[in-house]
């Protein structure tokens, strides 16, 4: 058993244990079920609860991705990104797109889009498209 204190008082009785919690105004609760002897603490149940789900939450939160492009990419390279896009979808990852104009390629937004649609085909079932900014060329993809 584990006290309030994180003392260890080693094997007790389960009667003592429970007047220990009840005299601490706390709970006894079993952290290890072993086969031998079953690991007790004594702690505030509902605290413990709160932090277990605040940090399953936190650890399952989606991160974000992000792949930059040039609206003249090289078809192996967009091949490598679109790869590597898929398989952080697969992992529960969310990918923002991002195409990036320099001076005079501003003239050809209209290529950039394009490009944008191909990156939607290309991912096809593996994700979902969560937004689609035409103006700042930005796509962010879900997964599916």
């Amino acid at each position: 058993m584990i006290d309030h204190e994180n003392n260890n008082r080693g094997l007790t009785d389960t009667r003592e244990a429970l007047q220990v919690a009840k005299d601490a105004s706390l709970d006894l609760v079993v952290v290890s079920q072993r086969k031998d002897a079953p690991v007790a603490k004594v702690l505030d149940y509902g605290k413990h609860q709160y932090q277990q789900k605040k940090r399953q939450r936190q650890s399952s939160k989606p991160t974000l991705k992000e792949v930059k492009l040039r609206p003249n990419v090289g078809d192996s390279d967009y091949g490598l990104r679109i790869k590597r896009a898929l398989n952080w979808l697969d992992k529960g990852n969310l990918v923002k797109f991002q195409v990036r104009l320099r001076g005079r390629e501003h003239q050809h937004r209209d290529r950039a889009r394009e490009l944008l649609e191909r990156v939607i085909d290309d991912l096809g079932e593996a994700g979902k498209v969560q937004s689609f900014d035409k103006r700042s060329l930005i796509v962010q993809v879900a997964p599916a």
